[in-house]
């Protein structure tokens, strides 16, 4: 009798434990999976990345110790003087948030471009464009040295302006210089870009910089007051390729991943 007590005890405690498993609450995923990133570099290969108006990547650009870089003595060795900026070719994109980490030299300058369409010129007269460049030493470090007249400068640069630093709408809206934080040069910094119809953010090292809305009325006057009053095409693209400038300098960039919104 005993045995048999003990039996249907142990049956009602496993009867009673499967229960409980049916009747618990599913848990709620709250963290975004990691499967609606679209990795643009996977920090091996150039697979996806060419030329602007072109069909293979500029000399130059390579894959050096997991990073894109762009290395200046390799592309002058190939009779490359700077100005060919690169393109992810694989896809165009609408709405999006583009994350990516990089780093410059001193007296650096490149940008990130988006809704880039090709057959014309150049990236900028096109794409709006978030500034990378050196904010403190850029101006110094260009003087007329032998080697920077070699990479085409002409001219020593002015200091630059709050529509030229790192993390502004390029020429058009200012990065915050109170919440704004640049790491030295030479140390990675990380930029995000949110882009939608109703509103356009620029981060920099988890702050954010800036914000606007495209192609409001307030867009359409800062775009015909200044620097693209002369450029019918600039900013009117729903779509595009993201693209990453060139500047006759090295940088490096790392962490490249896109996700549609």
């Amino acid at each position: 009798m005993k045995k048999i007590i003990s039996i249907l005890a142990i049956t009602a405690m496993i009867a009673s434990c499967k229960t409980a498993k049916k009747t618990e609450a599913p848990k709620t995923e709250t963290v975004q999976t990691a499967d609606e990133w679209i990795h643009l570099f996977d920090g091996t290969s150039t697979k996806g990345w060419r030329a602007y108006n072109g069909e293979s990547l500029p000399p130059g650009w390579i894959v050096e110790d997991g990073t894109l870089t762009f290395n200046t003595k390799l592309g002058l060795e190939q009779d490359y003087t700077g100005g060919i900026d690169i393109i992810y070719g694989d896809a165009e994109f609408d709405n999006f948030e583009l994350y990516l980490e990089w780093k410059l030299p001193a007296g650096g300058n490149s940008g990130i471009f988006y809704h880039l369409k090709e057959g014309h010129e150049s990236p900028p007269e096109v794409s709006p464009e978030y500034q990378l460049i050196d904010d403190l030493g850029y101006a110094k470090i260009h003087d007329l040295t032998e080697y920077n007249l070699s990479l085409g400068y002409t001219h020593k640069p002015e200091e630059l302006k709050p529509l030229q630093r790192t993390g502004s709408d390029y020429a058009m809206h200012p990065a915050d210089t109170i919440n704004k934080v640049l790491h030295p040069i030479g140390e990675w910094n990380s930029s995000k870009i949110i882009f939608t119809p109703t509103n356009v953010e620029h981060w920099l090292n988890g702050k954010k910089l800036l914000s606007f809305v495209p192609w409001d009325e307030a867009w359409e006057e800062k775009k015909n007051s200044d620097k693209w009053k002369n450029s019918p095409n600039y900013g009117k693209y729903k779509t595009g390729f993201i693209g990453l400038q060139d500047h006759s300098s090295p940088i490096w960039f790392r962490n490249i991943k896109i996700k549609k919104l």
